[in-house]
């Protein structure tokens, strides 16, 4: 049996290989009497900054189990039940399983279905990553959107193109699986024991490319540039598919994995009555500061070869309106990216690469968006309601898909600011971002700002500029479902992660993918 150890720190400039020995100290044990050493999480702990900590969890076995449990107990110590790697029974099943979408979701349920010994028709709008990604540089460097791939549509999903974090509020015994499936495919073992694991966009394509692999092996058939387009039932159940107006393909159980920007699988839904309601989320800004300047503030330090780049997390609550402005889908050494995925209209986002090594930090900061926003009771009021904001921001950047941007302090009225630049490709035009933002989320964002410079100190800077606008932050709306995460209105159709409006981010998108998969080889 093992034993886990917490809150076990090293101070900036001392070494890993120092922690048996430290281990050894506390429980006055030799070096030979353990017999298994590994570092299970590993984070920053900066309260004292600039006297920052390195914080471990621990895990370790003895020779002597019995003896050890008699003499320590308690405190950061616990006693911890091996655990069994996930046994899979192989299923023989007939049913035409199809999924739509290779975006974290669609990829897992498929991952999880092959543990089973079962096959699917995977289905994907965009194109290859390979092709995607140079849909996507031609976007940026030109201006030439396409609309079937680009950030929002293609292998692996908007996250492909973001900074490929993992974590989750959620607690599912399936976190590790996810975990343990990206490092079988490629992404850094650091992320099992990282506290706040990312891949970086870099490494999450080559990840995304071997799943592919791995898929098409094990007898999944896979189609690209293939847009679902209908569905087609037969007394409340689905029995088939259109794909890309013409091509019919029969689905007895269809994994819908359709991302949170696949407006029109949404009307198409819609029209076919599927039950959907109205999702409140967010929109906003992305801003940009130095990285130095944020390791600063965060570390009392510009830089340090043990620190990564540091991130932030903000919130604030305004009690009189009950809307909140919070950071969101922060990156590290990262870049403003252009993530339209609509003709007419602008849509920021942010993505890093694994090093995190641009000079930059960027994040989205955004504040809610209620139902009552938006007009009238329609299912889909709230794709319209981001269609006008990203259409208002295409206008006041002039086209092109140029973004309006504003230096932070201009857009709080403090002065005009600094010099306005941005990361963002293909380029922005200095507007007056009131003109791109409806007004409640104008001014609570106004208001959180302020907020969060007393949380950082310095947040609010002439070196920090805006660029607009951010509305993808989540679905807006949410395809119903019941216990057996079935659609409510259609039998064998399972409509999973964001785009669903069941998920948010990389990591509960697949976990909720891998609860479809669960249940369809239980049928």
């Amino acid at each position: 049996m093992p034993f886990l150890l917490r809150n076990l720190t090293l101070n900036l400039g001392e070494s890993e290989e120092l922690l048996p020995a430290i281990v050894c100290a506390r429980f006055s044990l030799q070096p030979e009497d353990i017999t298994r050493f590994a570092v299970i999480r590993k984070g920053i702990d900066a309260r004292k900054k600039p006297r920052i900590k390195l914080v471990y969890t621990i895990e370790f076995a003895v020779a002597d189990e019995e003896l050890f449990k008699l003499s320590h107990q308690g405190g950061d110590l616990e006693y911890v039940v091996e655990k069994k790697p996930p046994v899979f029974e192989r299923v023989a099943g007939d049913k035409r399983i199809v999924i739509v979408g290779m975006g974290p979701a669609g990829l897992f349920a498929a991952l999880r279905l092959a543990e089973y010994g079962l096959t699917a028709t995977i289905v994907e709008r965009g194109r290859p990553v390979e092709e995607r990604l140079k849909d996507v540089q031609s976007f940026w460097d030109q201006g030439e959107l396409n609309t079937a791939s680009n950030v929002q549509f293609g292998e692996g999903g908007a996250g492909t193109f973001s900074d490929g974090k993992l974590t989750t509020r959620l607690k599912d015994q399936n976190i590790r699986y996810v975990l343990d499936k990206f490092v079988q495919f490629g992404a850094p073992e650091e992320i099992l024991t990282s506290a706040k694991p990312h891949i970086g966009t870099d490494r999450l394509r080559c990840v995304v490319t071997a799943i592919r692999q791995f898929l098409t092996e094990r007898g999944f058939s896979i189609g690209f540039s293939s847009r679902l387009t209908d569905i087609v039932t037969d007394n409340g159940r689905i029995t088939a598919l259109k794909i890309n107006d013409t091509d019919e393909l029969p689905c007895d159980v269809l994994v819908l994995a359709p991302g949170h920007s696949a407006r029109d699988t949404y009307a198409m839904l819609n029209q076919r009555q599927v039950a959907m309601e109205q999702k409140p989320f967010a929109i906003g800004l992305r801003v940009e500061h130095p990285q130095e300047l944020i390791n600063g503030i965060q570390y009392g330090m510009p830089s340090h070869p043990q620190l990564p780049a540091a991130d932030y997390a903000l919130a604030y609550n305004d009690t009189k309106t009950g809307r909140s402005a919070y950071s969101f889908c922060m990156c590290p050494g990262g870049v403003v990216v252009a993530g339209a995925s609509e003709e007419g209209g602008v849509v920021t986002n942010g993505m890093s690469g694994y090093a995190r090594n641009s000079a930059f930090a960027n994040s989205a900061l955004v504040a809610t968006v209620q139902t009552s926003d938006f007009d009238g009771g329609h299912p889909l009021a709230g794709v319209e309601f981001q269609r006008r904001w990203e259409r208002r921001a295409y206008e006041a950047g002039g086209g092109n898909y140029l973004a309006p941007a504003q230096n932070l302090l201009a857009f709080l009225g403090q002065s005009r600011g600094g010099r306005v630049t941005s990361t963002y490709r293909p380029g922005i035009c200095e507007t007056d971002l009131s003109e791109v933002l409806p007004k409640a989320v104008h001014d609570t964002l106004k208001d959180g700002i302020r907020f969060f410079e007393r949380k950082m100190r310095g947040f609010i800077t002439a070196e920090a500029n805006l660029t607009g606008v951010e509305t993808r932050t989540s679905a807006p709306l949410r395809i119903l479902r019941d216990q057996d995460l079935q659609s409510t209105s259609v039998r064998g159709l399972y409509p999973v992660g964001e785009g669903a409006g069941h998920a948010g981010g990389i990591m509960s998108a697949a976990l909720d993918g891998i609860r479809a998969a669960d249940i369809i080889a239980r049928l």
